[in-house]
């Protein structure tokens, strides 16, 4: 549930960023995806979040189907950029959009479903600047009309959620939040026994248990990652039918979001941080997850499981050997993100969450 905030004694409650000087930013308005990708991903690593879901080719592609039919076609694109000494500083990735409420909002490019982190692109030494230069010009300049702010999936400790609460005690506009969702994740200490170590007694020998059962079944077994461009939709099509075994999977893989998955891992791919991986029972897909490998982080973003070959437990052993790679090639984290399946938390993930924040002009 939202919860509002724009009474005085929120200003009390608030720790308010010290007022510094800062230069005077130009904003712009984007149509389309014209800034250069490089300068985009750029701003990305060295910003407040850096999320393979707020890169340029996974943005980009995220609107050319509205997020695989999300959003109605007829939304307009709304990017808006910061600009210092003619250098870029600041993004602001938004869209006008009827939100979930019927009402006309900005929202975040990316929302809400598919994208599981999102945050303004902004390096912390901006931010503060960005976002109350951005709020100023939207609310003179938006082409279309607004009566609020409607953006998911930011995380919990983004410094976005107070820099907007304290814009908004200082406008008289209502401020809202709420938790969205948890985002388990597990900390990589770049040891396997050393990871199996910290987790659950009872679940390190359950995690044991079903990987030696699988390799010693009689079974030829092969884990492999995708690794050649020219396979990567014969084996997608494999990865989609292992998801199509779970109905509720099934109901969201529409044609049309068929097609943003797979422009998605084709864009994910060329720019380097995909990782398709499956497990073979005799020749025969029985598990695949779908990883991004980004900033020395695994971010899982979806698996398919063939019930046929569930005696193997082959998605248990699968994860496994995925963390077993995780930690020998020293990646340090492990994020399950959004969801709160139960799996996650026995492979040792710790909870943390994504916020709803909502500011409404009054």
């Amino acid at each position: 549930m939202l919860e509002l905030r724009n009474s005085p004694s929120a200003a009390h409650r608030l720790r308010l960023p010290k007022l510094v000087q800062s230069k005077i930013m130009d904003f712009k308005l984007h149509t389309t995806f014209d800034l250069p990708a490089d300068e985009w991903n750029a701003l990305v690593a060295a910003g407040i979040l850096n999320a393979p879901f707020l890169r340029h080719e996974y943005l980009s592609t995220w609107w050319g189907t509205r997020g695989g039919g999300e959003w109605p076609a007829n939304t307009t694109l709304c990017l808006v950029s910061a600009h210092e000494n003619g250098q870029v500083v600041g993004l602001a990735p938004l869209f006008f959009a009827t939100n979930r409420d019927d009402l006309p909002a900005l929202m975040l490019v990316g929302s809400i479903e598919i994208s599981d982190y999102q945050d303004l692109i902004v390096g912390p030494e901006h931010h503060a600047a960005f976002i109350s230069g951005l709020l100023n010009w939207l609310d003179a300049n938006a082409p279309q009309p607004w009566s609020l702010l409607d953006w998911y999936n930011l995380p919990e400790t983004s410094p976005t959620l107070q820099a907007l609460q304290a814009e908004s005690v200082k406008r008289g506009w209502t401020y809202a939040e709420e938790t969205y969702q948890p985002s388990p994740s597990i900390p990589l200490p770049g040891d396997f026994e050393t990871y199996l170590g910290s987790i659950d007694k009872k679940q390190r020998h359950e995690i044991r248990r079903k990987v030696r059962r699988a390799e010693e079944s009689g079974k030829n077994l092969r884990w492999y990652i995708v690794e050649d461009e020219a396979q990567l939709d014969r084996e997608m099509d494999g990865f989609l039918h292992l998801m199509s075994q779970d109905a509720e999977k099934a109901a969201f893989l529409t044609d049309v979001m068929r097609s943003q998955m797979k422009a998605s891992v084709h864009a994910a791919f060329r720019a380097g941080w995909l990782q398709l991986a499956f497990l073979e029972v005799d020749g025969e897909k029985a598990a695949g997850y779908l990883n991004f490998d980004y900033a020395d982080k695994i971010w899982v973003y979806n698996s398919g499981i063939d019930p046929r070959f569930r005696e193997l437990s082959p998605g248990w052993v699968l994860l496994g050997y995925l963390l077993q790679w995780a930690n020998d090639h020293q990646r340090r984290e492990f994020d399950f993100m959004r969801g709160d399946e139960d799996y996650k938390y026995k492979f040792g993930a710790e909870n943390r969450h994504v916020m709803r924040i909502c500011v409404t002009r009054n």
